[in-house]
């Protein structure tokens, strides 16, 4: 990439000489060249002024801009706000690690409780629930089917309601009405019941995950998010690993009662998110400066403690203060996102790059079954798989922030995936070996999963508090749409073996590739696009621009976006 040529240092004010190397210093980082991030750095912190460029308010005159930013949007940190404020990095990491045992912690177990309504599907099957409602495989997926389009259809309306009343209001409510509709899975008695049910499920979990990422996004900065996704998303496996346990015990109930074991299933594991949704009203608080209640009187943060949370987020991004955590997103702000076609490609990856993985975990139970293992060994086996996800999940991400890389480390993922469905397809020991199967089977659902690295890059790439919202629920909705189409990949008339499902995963699996490839050309496009464009202005146009151009987000000519 071509350096861009820096405005001339003695012919910049001080307001631009910050404004403009803050952002620039920020906007280069991992997308444009060294030079050009070493060029905004020295631009930002020159001369003997003491200017900070880890601290965009260094200047006064750009602190007192973004202060009243911060008082016009009546953004609910705004009292705590000190452009002046310092502190060492052992006190911030001793404040990480008080955030990261009550805030990442409780949102793994809200994960948890998502996790277990959504994958006791699989465990039940395990249990000849089909057999019991006198359904086949078509119906299975026709009703997974139902579920992820009602989680789709949810995906925006809930983010839309999130920011209207806060995360930590509306999470709660989502789970225990979710929970209700779990338990009720304990008295299903046919495809109609069952189809309700998952409609309901779908309706009502739709929009946790983006409103669960907003609510991160108020705590941790953006280098420390996808870290601690990837610890959310972590969670998915280890609740695999407890609910594997859990089924194995409540599967062997069947007859209690005259219950099926997979009714005593749902009941109990819809029994545990109910206990879980109703704690999260009282272990949310909405934001930093919200952690005081009635019933925790002197809140998480000693007053040195509220001030660098509230500092260091707003230091990472300024925009995160302009608007507050009751604030909706009005029709204009939620069309600009949704035109937002430099995010576009984003969407594209998580459409197709997951679909390859999700049919072979989806029947993993069904596929052991198949091959000869009994209904409760078959759920203990899935559990080496969850162990190695877990492992793999947490090396490609810390790989991606230690390399400061996104694109090809996430498309390790698909470079995984890839010879394994191969194999699936042409390895004629599918039939006779079974052991080798299972093998097989637990390596591609082991896969390093890159759903923290995408989540993340897309709320980079927004740049803006109102766009990052939308964009990601747009990204999950890209995700769900993607599972639906994995539905129909495997089908009852390619069964035990679904050599026609498999040809069509190698296919989209080469596609996936092909869209990395193509997201990383297309930023290091748009990139290079913009330094022409601002190479070509005059100093005058250049100092012009960074004071009143009225762009946000990912609009700005002086932004770039990250790959």
């Amino acid at each position: 990439m071509t350096t861009a040529p820096m405005p001339d240092l003695e012919n910049l004010d001080l307001e631009v000489k910050k404004d403009y190397g803050a952002t620039a210093a920020v906007s280069h980082k991992g997308s444009a060249s060294e030079s050009q991030a070493r060029d905004a750095l020295r631009l930002s912190s020159s001369d003997d002024e003491g200017y900070d460029h880890k601290n965009p308010f260094s200047n006064p005159v750009v602190a007192e801009k973004w202060r009243e930013t911060y008082e016009k949007s009546q953004y609910e940190c705004r009292h705590v706000f000190d452009p002046t404020i310092t502190w060492t990095p052992e006190e911030e990491r001793r404040l990480v690690r008080k955030l990261d045992w009550r805030v990442c912690l409780w949102a793994c177990i809200m994960f948890f409780g998502l996790q277990v309504d959504r994958a006791n599907l699989g465990q039940a099957l395990s249990d000849n629930m089909l057999d019991d409602l006198h359904m086949n495989t078509n119906d299975y997926n026709y009703g997974n089917t139902v579920f992820l389009v009602s989680f789709l259809v949810a995906e925006l309306p809930s983010q839309l309601v999130s920011k209207k009343i806060g995360p930590d209001r509306w999470i709660p409510t989502q789970m225990v009405l979710w929970s209700l509709v779990a338990i009720c899975q304990c008295a299903l008695n046919g495809r109609a019941s069952f189809l309700c049910t998952r409609a309901l499920l779908g309706l009502l979990e739709g929009g946790f995950i983006p409103d669960m990422v907003l609510w991160l996004s108020y705590f941790y900065t953006s280098r420390e998010l996808p870290i601690r996704l990837s610890y959310f998303w972590t969670s998915l496996s280890v609740t695999g690993i407890i609910t594997s346990l859990l089924a194995f015990a409540l599967l062997h109930l069947r007859g209690v009662q005259g219950w099926a074991g997979w009714r005593w299933l749902f009941l109990v594991e819809g029994l545990i998110t109910l206990v879980v949704g109703i704690a999260s009203f009282f272990m949310m608080p909405a934001s930093a400066v919200q952690t005081k209640t009635w019933f925790r009187p002197k809140g998480w943060f000693s007053d040195r403690e509220l001030a660098i949370a509230v500092n260091r987020v707003l230091r990472d991004d300024p925009s995160k203060g302009d608007m507050h955590n009751r604030q909706a997103i009005t029709p204009r702000r939620l069309w600009r996102s949704l035109k937002d076609y430099d995010l576009w490609p984003l969407y594209a990856l998580g459409l197709v790059c997951f679909i390859p993985q999700s049919p072979p975990a989806t029947y993993i139970t069904l596929t052991l079954r198949s091959i000869g293992f009994n209904p409760f060994n078959t759920n203990l086996l899935t559990i080496p798989a969850n162990v190695f996800h877990i492992i793999n999940l947490i090396l490609i991400t810390r790989l991606s922030e230690w390399l400061n890389e996104r694109t090809f480390v996430a498309m390790i993922q698909s470079l995984w995936t890839l010879p394994c469905v191969i194999a699936l397809r042409y390895w004629p020991g599918v039939i006779v070996d079974k052991w080798g199967t299972y093998a097989l089977v637990v390596v591609l659902t082991s896969y390093p999963y890159c759903h923290a690295i995408l989540v993340a890059w897309s709320s980079k790439n927004a740049n803006n508090v109102g766009t990052r919202s939308v964009s990601a629920a747009l990204y999950n909705m890209a995700v769900q749409l993607g599972n639906i189409c994995s539905n129909y990949i495997y089908r009852n008339d390619d069964k035990p073996l679904y050599h026609r499902g498999n040809r069509n995963l190698i296919i989209v699996n080469i596609l996936a590739i092909a869209v990395f490839l193509f997201t990383k050309a297309y930023y290091v496009w748009r990139n290079k696009q913009r330094d022409k464009i601002w190479n070509a202005m005059t100093e005058e146009e250049q100092r012009d621009y960074v004071r009143n151009t009225k762009l946000t987000g990912s609009r700005r000519l002086d932004f770039r976006f990250a790959h």
